[in-house]
């Protein structure tokens, strides 16, 4: 297998909290019916978000440190049972900043009620090229053959998203 060249350094960040978890959080899992909670922890994520990107900005370092959040799946509007927000596969968002993001760009958008993109989407496997792109792999040649067909993290699939590239 070849070795793959990482363009430019990549610069990766491990955030630690000093106290344990909030015992909201062992609960969220299985409040999906309980709104109130998920705007809490919203609300609580906000100011050391900011914070670290404030930093990152002020230190010079946020220019060559990409910060993603996101996760496996958006919320539907509904639930089954009426009483909350279901797991989403048709439309999440994935917030990224720093790192060769271009700033204050919005790509795709869902329906009017918020269950399926419909503009400008994106496979998950796009958002693994586009993240590997800004810390400088080529996605593409970390590709290797297996049992007769070809493997690689962004499967064969992957495009970068280059709206949001700087």
């Amino acid at each position: 297998m070849d070795r793959v060249e990482v363009a430019e350094p990549a610069r990766a960040v491990l955030v630690e909290v000093d106290e344990a978890p909030a015992p909201e959080l062992v609960h969220l899992h299985l409040a999906h019916d309980d709104i109130q909670i998920h705007r809490t922890l919203a609300a609580q994520a906000d100011p050391p978000i900011a914070a670290l990107l404030q930093d990152l900005k002020a230190s010079g370092m946020l220019k060559d440190t990409l910060v993603v959040i996101g996760g496996e799946f958006g919320r539907t509007p509904f639930n089954e049972k009426g009483d909350g927000r279901d797991h989403n596969p048709w439309g999440f968002t994935m917030w990224m900043a720093g790192g060769g993001v271009r700033a204050g760009t919005v790509v795709g958008e869902t329906d009017e009620i918020g269950l399926r993109a419909v503009r400008s989407r994106a496979h998950v496997h796009d958002i693994h090229a586009t993240i590997l792109h800004l810390l400088g792999m080529d996605h593409e040649k970390l590709t290797y053959r297996y049992a007769g067909r070809n493997f690689r993290l962004t499967d064969v699939e992957g495009k970068v998203v280059k709206d949001i590239v700087a």
